[in-house]
């Protein structure tokens, strides 16, 4: 599945009513470990069938807040609207298809 971009104007559309899972990656351009995580995410975008979105943090405050994002990377699972799990920081593709599940 390909790995969506969002802003605050596709957030609505592409996530909050998307009935489905989503796992959603906060992240910086700056930030290291969220480089490292990218191939991690990307191989689980191929591996499944849940919905893979990117959020810049720096370019998207808006929703960085709504969410209470304070480190990153961090991962925030959501089904049909709700966030159903969080993960903070570098994690493996087992705690990633974990979290989904």
């Amino acid at each position: 599945m390909k790995v969506f971009d969002i802003t605050g104007d596709s957030y609505s559309e592409e996530i909050e009513n998307y009935s489905g899972t989503v796992l959603i990656d906060f992240f910086a351009d700056w930030c290291t470990p969220c480089k490292m995580i990218t191939p991690v995410i990307e191989e689980v975008a191929e591996k499944t069938d849940v919905k893979i979105c990117k959020i810049n943090v720096d370019s998207e405050k808006e929703l960085a807040k709504k969410f209470g994002i304070m480190s990153i990377p961090t991962l925030v699972v959501m089904k049909n609207g709700t966030i159903i799990n969080r993960s903070i920081g570098i994690t493996g593709k087992k705690a990633i298809m974990d979290m989904i599940k």
